[in-house]
């Protein structure tokens, strides 16, 4: 717990998508608990598609519980550059517009404003994939923390472009197809694993926006990371050899299945009813997250494949998935068979879904607090990595820690092989083994996460260094 007398006011700064907001709000909640004033700064277009989530007042503060509970946790709206009704989902690229060169100017006013409040702010907490904290921080005269929100090797790829281009791995005509050996802490990986990101020849604005993030990152004077040293400790070992870099995750809610704090983006179904109604661990749990596109001919071989199966399921769709103004993004077909062995729904509580004994298996995306949460309830991973880190995911959970398997990529994912992949992760030597290494992997981020742990001890020395400086 930190001295009243130097109490220290952190303004925290996601990017504002579901799987970034989620560990930022847990964030919050971990650093007030420690003393900490935080000020928790939402865009005005997030918080209105929270409040409609879950009925409640478009400027409702999704933090007034935990402030009532005694936390010093307060909230702030801004501008993200766009109209509030503007529809994000279908227009990626003014979005990155957005936020590589309007966002930053209002949120340097909301700073501004800030300074003169009390306690004075002492640091700035931003995403790691914004443009300007770095150089704003400086501006003000405040420590800036980046907050990774993804695994150490992700972030050792990001910030070792430098040496994937130097070895044309990236950014060349014609990158390079031999395995990489270069990326300290990061003893090999094939050009196919590496974030879609470093793999394909993105759009201007995405392209720049992510080195403009990467040389902010290199000017900030703390790295927290939502990993666990006993999941990276070779990757994690090698940065601490270049940046004060902190792994203090997995950074889950007090109670794992509820957060105090509701924040999610859509309205959840409640599907305890169904999954209490079936077999212990017979239901294999599908989503592919909330933010990417999946092609209409990848998601029918999905979906036939999952029918073929035969096995018990659970869907969590969202509506806007296929990049087409269809209302329904399954087939007509696979709906009308479902029958009484699957339910589709548009959103649920994730965790709540995972820890409930019926689930045996997880149809994933591979993004970040989906490998963690699957982990933490031991449910072993089918990969369908969309975008982003969730390739380089999809390799540790195939290949380093061998707690699930793959199913084939975009455009080339067939029913067959999906049919086959779930009968053996469900009852089959696939999922015995997965079964296997994922309750090992458990126990390891259990130990991370007891009192006497890697990440309580890594959060303490954080919190210890920064009051210092």
């Amino acid at each position: 717990m930190v001295d009243p007398d130097r109490k220290p006011h952190a303004v925290l700064i996601p990017m504002p998508f579901q799987g970034h907001i989620f560990p930022a709000v847990q964030l919050a909640i971990k650093l007030a608990s420690k003393g900490f004033t935080i000020t928790f700064v939402n865009t005005e277009a997030t918080n209105y598609q929270i409040s409609q989530a879950h009925h409640s007042p478009i400027n409702h503060d999704i933090f007034s519980d935990a402030r009532a509970s005694g936390l010093d946790i307060r909230y702030e709206l801004i501008s993200d550059g766009l109209p509030t009704s503007y529809d994000r989902s279908r227009n990626d690229e003014q979005l990155w517009y957005a936020y590589l060169y309007l966002f930053s100017t209002h949120v340097e006013a909301l700073m501004q404003k800030l300074l003169l409040t009390s306690p004075p702010v002492t640091c700035l907490i931003a995403d790691t994939f914004f443009v300007w904290p770095s150089t704003m921080a400086k501006k003000l005269g405040l420590t800036y923390v980046s907050f990774w929100t993804e695994p150490a090797t992700v972030f050792t790829l990001f910030y070792h472009m430098d040496l994937l281009i130097a070895h044309g791995h990236h950014a060349c005509q014609e990158n390079r197809k031999d395995t990489i050996t270069y990326i300290p802490g990061v003893p090999a990986i094939e050009p196919t694993d590496l974030m879609s990101y470093l793999q394909l020849d993105i759009p201007p604005m995405p392209r720049q926006m992510l080195f403009k993030a990467m040389e902010e990152t290199k000017g900030a004077d703390f790295v927290l990371c939502n990993t666990a040293e006993e999941l990276e400790l070779e990757t994690i070992s090698a940065l601490q050899r270049e940046k004060p870099f902190y792994a203090v995750g997995p950074i889950f809610p007090v109670d794992f299945t509820r957060s105090t704090v509701a924040a999610t983006l859509w309205t959840e179904s409640d599907c305890s009813q169904w999954l209490d109604s079936k077999p212990a661990g017979s239901v294999l749990y599908i989503s592919f997250g909330s933010y990417a596109n999946v092609s209409k001919r990848d998601l029918e071989e999905i979906a036939y494949g999952i029918l073929d199966s035969k096995a018990n399921f659970l869907w969590a769709i969202r509506r806007d998935i296929v990049s087409t103004d269809e209302p329904e993004p399954l087939p007509k077909e696979f709906l009308e068979e479902c029958d009484e062995r699957g339910i589709v729904v548009p959103w649920c509580c994730q965790r709540e879904v995972l820890s409930h004994p019926s689930i045996g298996g997880f149809l994933t995306h591979c993004g970040w607090n989906s490998v963690l949460e699957s982990i933490w309830c031991a449910v072993p991973l089918l990969c369908f990595p969309l975008i982003s880190d969730q390739l380089t995911n999809r390799k540790l959970v195939v290949q380093d820690w061998k707690i699930g398997t793959e199913i084939g990529g975009l455009g080339i994912v067939s029913r067959n092989e999906v049919s086959e992949k779930i009968e053996s992760l469900m009852g089959g030597e696939i999922g015995d083994q997965a079964r296997k290494e994922i309750k090992e992997l458990k126990k390891a981020l259990e130990t991370a996460l007891s009192p006497d742990g890697s990440s309580p001890k890594n959060f303490d020395q954080f919190i210890e260094d920064l009051i210092r400086q």
